[in-house]
């Protein structure tokens, strides 16, 4: 067995390498997150969606290769932050979101290095130590899920035709306190775009073999509206109390009178409209009616709603009263250049400090997009997330 310097070196050596291939270099900014360390404690291999732990006798018994393999390996749960969006299928059964991540992950990697060049699965008393099967190509972790679980209850298979070199800290992922896990995604987010810039500079503008994931990443095909609802629910604490001392307003048209929420009160939304001419109407009321949806469960004080293009071309407020109308009383302005740097100034001006900022765009402009809290741009479609370099990005699809 190596000392454990000596194992540390290799591990340290095997990123480099990495990070200079062509063909891996779309996974440097990623590999440099969290911390890395070799341990006697450790079987094999782990992360907890940041940090990398690494067994020192693991390590000694792969070649470059394999170890080449098994880093990629948990980078790549930390770049699809499989530790925390999956973590509703590990409480449903934990033995198959493991193997589930691992297949997605594995099949990835063999893709990218068919003919193991620079990487290769680590063996097994000669055969591939770890999950793989080429039925699951092109299929995300849920799908995976699904199925491995369909054949359990079917009785068609259980997985015993293989098992995953790793372990995957769960437990360790949701003890990150909440701005840990706010930081974490923003560092990933970045790290994923120097990533993409590092594998242009090395393979040349649409070389390589990993684009598509990458892009995948950065901008998710998934429901837009679930992903919204996820984000705003997850940066707005609930109200945890109620009171008399202020009449709930929501309710007195109807004469009823309930008590206020308080506690960890809801303060501002900001919500940014580009009216450059890249919206469409249908488009903005389809995203302006799953954010008032949203704003009922949140329950925020204020919602400012900015229409922008070079500059804010018209400020709407809205509170607890007026909320509801928001789809249909709104008028948006605007039709010139495009700088979603005016709704930071915005902010910064009137010395507010919005629990987060949904901008929706078309992402066709250049802008520092500072944002003092955490934001998400909702992308139309035909739209591109290349000049955006902060907060997340999803994409707004047709229904």
């Amino acid at each position: 067995m190596l000392p454990l310097e000596k194992a540390e070196r290799r591990v340290k050596r095997a990123k480099i390498t990495l990070m200079r291939n062509p063909k891996f270099a779309l996974w440097s900014g990623i590999m440099m997150v969290g911390k890395t360390t070799v341990s006697d404690d450790m079987p094999t291999a782990c992360t907890n969606g940041r940090d990398e732990i690494y067994g020192r006798e693991f390590v000694s018994g792969l070649d470059d290769k394999e170890l080449g393999f098994v880093v990629l390996h948990e980078n790549l749960h930390k770049a699809f932050r499989h530790l925390t969006v999956w973590k509703k299928l590990h409480d449903e059964d934990a033995r198959l979101a493991n193997m589930a991540c691992d297949y997605v992950i594995n099949l990835i990697l063999v893709g990218q290095d068919p003919d193991k060049e620079v990487i290769a699965m680590p063996q097994k008393d000669g055969k591939d130590y770890g999950l793989l099967d080429h039925k699951y190509k092109g299929m995300h972790t849920k799908q995976v899920f699904d199925l491995l679980k369909q054949e359990q209850e079917d009785g068609d298979g259980d997985g015993e035709n293989g098992e995953g070199f790793d372990d995957h800290d769960w437990d360790g992922a949701q003890e990150l306190s909440e701005e840990a896990k706010r930081d974490l995604e923003r560092e990933v987010d970045q790290a994923l775009r120097q990533g993409q810039i590092a594998h242009q500079k090395v393979a040349g503008n649409g070389a390589g073999g990993m684009s598509r994931e990458l892009m995948d990443l950065l901008n998710p095909k998934v429901d837009w509206r679930e992903v919204l609802r996820e984000f705003v629910s997850s940066v707005c604490n609930a109200k945890d109390a109620s009171s008399w001392r202020r009449v709930n307003r929501r309710f007195i048209g109807s004469g009823i009178y309930m008590p206020t929420l308080i506690g960890e009160t809801v303060g501002h939304i900001v919500i940014g409209v580009d009216t450059s001419g890249s919206v469409s109407q249908q488009e903005l009321t389809s995203a302006l009616t799953e954010i008032k949806s949203i704003a009922d469960t949140v329950n925020p004080e204020m919602v400012d709603l900015l229409y922008w293009d070079s500059s804010i071309a018209s400020h709407e407020s809205y509170d607890t009263c007026t909320l509801p109308n928001i789809v249909t009383s709104t008028k948006p302005m605007g039709g010139g250049g495009t700088s979603p740097d005016c709704v930071v100034d915005w902010i910064e001006e009137k010395r507010i400090k919005p629990e987060c900022v949904i901008m929706i765009t078309d992402g066709y402009f250049h802008t520092r997009a500072d944002f003092p809290c955490p934001v998400l741009w909702v992308i139309t479609e035909g739209g591109t997330v290349s000049n955006i370099t902060t907060g997340k990005v999803i994409e707004m699809e047709a229904a």
